[in-house]
Formats: C-alpha cells, sequence, structure tokens
C-alpha cells in the first residue's frame, strides 16, 4: 500500500494534514457559531457559509493561475501566511455588532485567499512527483493516500472544536445544551413564547453553576451567547497552531520534493520539456475535463450539507445521547484505534516476512484491545453534540482508503479497474442512496418551521446520520481522491495549476448552491430537502454516464 512511492508524497501530505485539521475544527463550528453569536436564521447563515465554502474552492483558481506563473511553492507558502492572519482575526472575540460582522468576513476573505493559493498548488506538486514514470502506474493510489492523510487532520477537528467549547464553557459554569442559542435570542428580541419561555428556564436550571442557573433570564441568555461565542472563537483559534505545523513540515522536508516544485514555465527555461500536445488535443482535453467539473458541481452541492442541514438535524431531530455501540463512534480515541488497525491488519496480509506478519497481527490484536477498553469505560449513556457528527465521514474515508484501493488494485491487475469518469458517475448514485437513508428518517417528524427553535419531541436515534455519512463516504472515495488524480493526468502541462483550480472552482459552484437547503429549511417538509438532493444526484450521474464516450475519447493517451 504505501511501498513504492516517493518520500515527498508523504512530506506534502502530512503539510495538508495540519492545514486540514485547522480548517476543518473550524468549519465543524462554523455555523453552530454564526447562529449562537448573531443569532441568524437558517437561511442567512446558510448563505454566508454558503459563499464561504465557494470562496474557498473558487480561490484555487486565482492561485492555479498565478502558480503557472510564479510557482507553485511560492504560492503554497504565502497562502499558509495568508491563512494564518485570517484564523488569527477569526478568533478575536467581538461584540455581535456590525464591526463583529465585519471583522468575521473580512478573515473569512483572508481564510479563502489563503487556501486558494495553498490548496490546489499542493497537489499540482503531488501529481508532478507521478510525471516520473518510475511512479506513475501509481498516481490513482498516491492521491488515495494523500487524500486520506487530509481527512486524518478533518477527524480529529470535531472533537477537538467540542473539547475547547466544554472546557471554555464549563469555566464560565455553563454547559452545551442545544435549545438555549435560539431560545436566548428570542427572549432577547422579545419574540419568545410562554412554552419555550419555560423551556429556557428549565435549561437554565440545569446549569452547574447555581449562580448562574439563579441569573435573570435576560441576563443569563446574554451570559450564555457571550460565553458560547467566546468559545467557539477559541476553537477557531486552533487552526493557527496546526499552520505552523504546516508550515514546519513543509520547509523541514522540502528536499524530498524540491523537484516537484516547477511549472512548465520554469521547466522550459531549465530546458526540460514535456510532451507538447497539439492544439486540438490541448482543447479536446479542456473540454473534456469541464465536462466532469460540470457534473461533480451537484455531487458537492449534496456533500457539503455536513457543516449546515446534517448538522441542523443532528442539533433538532437527532438525540442528544447515545447507547450501546453506536458510543463508540463518538470517542476520537476509539475511533483513531479502529483507523490505525485497518493499516496493520493490512500489514499482517501484505508483509513479505513471517515477523513482520506477525508484528503487525500483535499489533492490529492491541489496538482492538485499547478501543475495548476505552469503551467499557465510557458512561451507559454518552451526551453528544451536533458537531461530533462530522468526525464520521474522516474517520470513514481512513478507514475505507486501504479497503477501496485493495478493490482498485485487484481488478487493475485483472484489467478490469474502471475508469476515473466511470468512478466519479458511480459515486453520484452512490451519494442519492445516503439522501434517501435520511428521508427514511425524516418522514414523520415536524417542519423545521414547526419547531419554533426547539428540538424534536421524538428525535431519531443516531444511526441514521451516521449511515448516511457512511454512504456519503464511499462517494466521496470514488469521486474525489480520483477526480483529483485524473485532473493531475490529463491536464495540458501549460495549464496544470488554472485546472487544478478549476477543479475547486466546480466545487466552489456546489458549494454554494448548497445554501439552497438551507434556504428552503423553513418553507418545505423536513424530507423535501432530501429528496431534491437525492434526484439532483441521481440526474448528474445520468449525465457522467451519457458523456463517457467523449470523455475517454478525449482523455485517451
Amino acid at each position: 500500500m504505501f511501498k513504492g512511492h516517493p518520500k515527498g508524497l508523504y512530506a506534502l501530505a502530512l503539510a495538508n494534514t495540519g492545514e486540514r485539521f485547522g480548517y476543518y475544527t473550524m468549519l465543524a463550528i462554523f455555523m453552530l457559531f454564526l447562529q449562537a453569536k448573531f443569532g441568524w436564521e437558517q437561511a442567512a447563515a446558510s448563505q454566508l457559509y454558503s459563499i464561504f465554502l465557494a470562496l474557498v474552492y473558487f480561490m484555487p483558481v486565482v492561485g492555479g493561475w498565478l502558480a503557472d506563473k510564479i510557482g507553485f511553492g511560492k504560492c503554497v507558502v504565502t497562502g499558509i501566511c495568508v491563512m494564518f492572519v485570517g484564523y488569527l482575526a477569526l478568533s478575536i472575540p467581538t461584540a455581535a455588532n456590525g464591526l463583529g460582522v465585519a471583522l468575521m468576513i473580512g478573515a473569512l476573505f483572508l481564510i479563502s485567499v489563503g487556501t486558494g493559493l495553498f490548496k490546489g498548488n499542493l497537489q499540482v506538486m503531488v501529481g508532478n512527483l507521478y510525471d516520473d514514470p518510475k511512479y506513475s502506474a501509481k498516481r490513482d493510489s498516491a492521491f488515495s493516500l494523500f487524500y486520506m492523510a487530509i481527512n486524518i487532520g478533518a477527524m480529529f477537528a470535531p472533537s477537538a472544536a467540542t473539547a475547547i467549547t466544554n472546557r471554555f464553557l464549563g469555566k464560565a459554569g455553563l454547559v452545551y445544551k442545544a435549545d438555549i442559542p435560539a431560545l436566548a435570542h428570542q427572549l432577547l428580541d422579545g419574540t419568545i413564547t410562554a412554552d419555550n419561555a419555560a423551556r429556557l428556564d428549565e435549561l437554565q436550571s440545569a446549569m452547574p453553576d447555581a449562580a448562574v442557573a439563579a441569573m435573570d433570564p435576560s441576563v443569563f441568555s446574554s451570559y450564555y451567547i457571550e460565553h458560547l461565542s467566546s468559545a467557539y472563537n477559541m476553537g477557531f483559534a486552533v487552526a493557527c497552531v496546526s499552520l505552523i505545523v504546516s508550515i514546519a513540515i513543509y520547509f523541514f522536508c522540502r528536499n524530498w520534493f524540491k523537484h516537484a516544485d516547477i511549472n512548465a514555465k520554469q521547466a522550459a527555461a531549465q530546458g526540460n520539456t514535456s510532451v507538447e500536445l497539439t492544439p486540438k488535443q490541448t482543447r479536446e482535453r479542456v473540454v473534456a475535463l469541464i465536462m466532469v467539473f460540470a457534473v461533480v458541481i451537484f455531487f458537492w452541492m449534496a456533500f457539503h450539507q455536513n457543516g449546515q442541514s446534517l448538522t441542523w438535524f443532528a442539533r433538532d431531530y437527532t438525540q442528544s445521547t447515545a447507547t450501546g455501540w453506536p458510543k463508540l463512534g463518538f470517542n476520537i480515541w476509539i475511533l483513531a484505534l479502529l483507523a490505525a488497525s485497518i493499516y496493520t491488519l493490512f500489514g499482517a496480509f501484505q508483509s513479505e516476512k513471517t515477523r513482520g506478519k506477525l508484528t503487525c497481527g500483535l499489533i492490529t490484536l492491541l489496538l482492538w484491545g485499547g478501543a475495548f477498553w476505552i469503551y467499557k469505560g465510557m458512561p451507559a449513556v454518552l451526551d453528544i453534540q451536533p458537531q461530533l457528527f462530522q468526525q464520521f465521514n474522516p474517520f470513514y474515508v481512513v478507514f475505507l482508503t486501504p479497503i477501496s484501493m485493495a478493490i482498485f488494485n485487484g481488478l487493475a491487475k485483472k484489467g478490469k479497474e474502471p475508469s476515473a469518469p466511470v468512478k466519479i458517475g458511480l459515486g453520484m448514485f452512490v451519494a442519492a442512496l445516503g439522501y434517501l437513508i435520511m428521508i427514511m428518517g425524516s418522514v414523520g417528524q415536524p417542519s423545521p418551521a414547526a419547531l419554533q427553535g426547539t428540538v424534536a419531541p421524538d428525535p431519531v436515534v443516531p444511526m441514521y446520520l451516521i449511515s448516511t455519512y457512511l454512504v456519503l463516504t464511499f462517494a466521496e472515495l470514488l469521486l474525489s481522491p480520483m477526480g483529483i488524480s485524473f485532473v493531475s493526468k490529463v491536464a495540458p502541462p501549460k495549464y496544470k495549476g488554472l485546472m487544478m483550480g478549476l477543479w475547486f472552482a466546480s466545487t466552489a459552484v456546489g458549494n454554494y448552491l448548497s445554501s439552497i437547503p438551507g434556504l428552503l429549511w423553513m418553507n418545505v417538509p423536513l424530507w423535501a430537502n432530501w429528496a431534491i438532493l437525492m434526484a439532483l444526484c441521481v440526474i448528474a450521474g445520468g449525465i457522467m454516464f451519457a458523456m463517457l464516450k467523449r470523455i475517454n475519447a478525449a482523455t485517451a493517451e
């Protein structure tokens, strides 16, 4: 699995892991922060969230265009510095006024610009490592490993955000309750109903600090909002630390990938020219890539509900406790041990020496034993916060990557591995199945408008969301790393940075369109949101398969 790859892959992957940890720690709580601090409705919060995500994934177009002119490494380092300033600004506690909103928007803009300079260009350098004929056959598996490393950072992010939130709330004599932010804003705005006022009193009385529990309701509401918002600010500050780690890895290991930090212009200046494409070949490849980009828009629209509508479903429609074996998924250390065990298990089968097989097998058993020991020490009923569901997707990516690689490597040896465009089409249909699960969990539930800021009286078990994230991860593994690999392989040499940027631009459009469920959230039945996403995935998958013949003809070597 790891054998035969250049060392530069691991250096670039680890640098990206640190950056993604900070980004996903911020993203895990950002929607909750917007609604808690400013009291925004779902539609307004979803718009800002989606615009930010769109900018984060559109800016690689600018970053790629710039890198094609001045170099990939320069853009990567500049991007990290710009991101650092953005996260630092976002971590500053402010009042919930116009100045606070302006500082937040400025910080988000800096983060998106920095990500645009960093993200796509780092991945282009990974692709450049595999332009060497010695490694070219391992390009797809390299991007699977690279994608797995990204998700290691993302896997720990929700738990880090939750731990920081709980720590700072605890210092203020508070505990997290999903209902309180909305109810507190209703009280302060003078729009609260008698039933909701009684609910707020009940929640206030559950606070661990007697002085807090005895506060006037309006004072308590302001106090809770202020301290919850500040706790989220501290979560954003984690990204600054993770970026320092990333830049340290990048510079310390730079000799491993320095030869891949070269664009077409720099290569020509050194007398190293790549195989020239005719204008017709260049045009056909660009058109084929754009066709793929157009289809994946709808996947990202559906997939990036994790930070908004799926988080709202976790907060408002899902039980806030877990019992039995599902508790495993809400302890990050259990997930880490299980994720590590799949790699040692593969090592037990793939090691060439008996000693290696036995060592890997023993480590696997120890990892499973450690996970079971932690599980036995967990309380019978575990309290969970909505953002914790977001750690399932990156865990599944890390856990399933070696399995998917083994499957596709086996198919490749038989000459039956599907092409990247076929995998992308299949991924769209798999994503549709994920939202079928959400429809099943939503039938019979009251509409969001009927809840009036409270939680559903009969919330569903966590398994609906756990299963949905599993299915969406299967779809992601078919689509995202394969798509990045496809772009790095097919893009005309002089447009590599730009084409990778356009891959992310398609993600940007999908991210902006992900606001549609947010705009509809208070206006349609709950199940209707998921039905729309499911239908769009099915339609996009059908379009992808209809275009396969032309795409394959244009990209054939």
